[in-house]
């Protein structure tokens, strides 16, 4: 921005551009509508997006070595590692399950146990796997990603104007 171009004050630009191109209201849709365009010049949005990477802070564990009971005193003893076999929890694993019910590949990410049979977090629940049937995808950076589909803009139908319904 130059110094020349005067500053824009305007609210609502993004309903504005959103509902000139037919669009619904989602944060990735709002966030491509920001900014003037021109649409009777012919300025429009010709790329969206199919999936959205989602991100969720999960944390990397806690310090405390004890567990409190309802009254603050320290009742039971956690371990002093944060790893078990090489795994720690948050950890995205691939897991093949080699027979039994789960048999198959399951990618998720995993909470340790420190006796080995790790819980695996994957798109269809939780299931026990023994670290043994692990391969490391990814360390825990302390973020869970994933990946929802986005809406088509082909299925989007006009917005409603807020400006008309009595303000």
């Amino acid at each position: 921005m130059s110094a020349e171009e005067p500053a824009s004050t305007k609210i609502g630009l993004p309903f504005e551009n959103r509902d000139a191109m037919r669009l619904s209201k989602t944060h990735t849709l709002d966030a491509l509508s920001v900014g003037p365009l021109d649409h009777a010049g012919g300025d429009k949005i010709v790329r969206f997006p199919g999936h959205v990477l989602v991100v969720k802070a999960t944390g990397r564990g806690s310090y405390a070595r004890t567990t409190p009971d309802r009254y603050g005193f320290p009742r039971l003893l956690r371990p002093r590692g944060k790893q078990h076999f090489g795994y720690s929890t948050g950890d995205l694993v691939r897991a093949v399950m080699p027979s039994g019910k789960w048999a198959g590949t399951w990618t998720g990410r995993i909470s340790v146990r420190a006796r080995g049979q790790h819980s695996l977090t994957a798109p269809m629940g939780r299931l026990n796997v023994s670290h043994r049937n692990l391969t490391l995808l990814q360390r825990s950076d302390g973020y869970g990603y994933s990946v929802r589909p986005e809406a088509s803009p082909s299925s989007l139908g006009k917005t409603v104007d807020w400006r008309q319904n009595g303000s």
